[in-house]
């Protein structure tokens, strides 16, 4: 169903295990992670503690649209990239990134690739198969709201909105600017559109 390029391959995030693995905090009664800060509204993620985290996320990969998509290194999971629709996300409200229009986009807003597998071009993948996912649910444009940070290096704990760099190799043009930030590096809205 999504692309799949030498050994990496994209599916859809049903499998809990494997979103666990990428996502999960290293202490189960942590309270961090899991890509939920973006997913849902923040009173709700702040109810959120412990395992009553995990077993949210357990209930979206449960989903018939899974949230998100992995990469695969042969039967290792390698990679995360969050997808929904903009829609149903706290970036609909948002006063810092704005709405262009009413088309019933959807975002991708967070990729992680794990350590020991960074620099090898897994994020390279990660946005086309999300990009894949979103078109097989129907999706007409595609959003992300990565750093626009030109030549200067991304501190790796903010890495995860990607860089514009990194959305225009697939395929992404500029549609506006913000007043998000991340990481000290202006955030700009890129679009896919798959209308055509």
């Amino acid at each position: 169903m999504t692309p799949s390029s030498g050994s990496i391959s994209i599916v859809p995030a049903h499998d809990f295990e494997d979103v666990a693995t990428m996502l999960g905090p290293k202490n189960p009664a942590s309270s961090v992670c899991f890509c939920l800060s973006h997913r849902i509204p923040a009173k709700l993620n702040r109810t959120l503690i412990g395992p009553d985290r995990a077993e949210f996320v357990r209930d979206l990969c449960s989903r018939d649209v899974a949230p998100g998509v992995l990469a695969h290194d042969g039967n290792e999971v390698v990679g995360w990239a969050a997808v929904a629709p903009k829609a149903d996300l706290p970036f609909a409200r948002s006063t810092k990134i704005p709405q262009l229009d009413d088309l019933p986009v959807w975002s991708v807003w967070c990729l992680r690739v794990r350590p020991g597998h960074r620099g090898q071009g897994v994020a390279r993948h990660l946005i086309p198969g999300a990009v894949a996912y979103a078109v097989a649910q129907g999706a007409p444009m595609v959003e992300g709201y990565p750093v626009d940070n030109g030549e200067s290096k991304v501190d790796l704990t903010m890495a995860y909105v990607g860089t514009r760099r990194l959305f225009e190799a697939a395929g992404f043009t500029m549609a506006s600017t913000t007043d998000a930030t991340s990481g000290g590096f202006p955030r700009v809205i890129m679009r896919k559109d798959l209308r055509t």
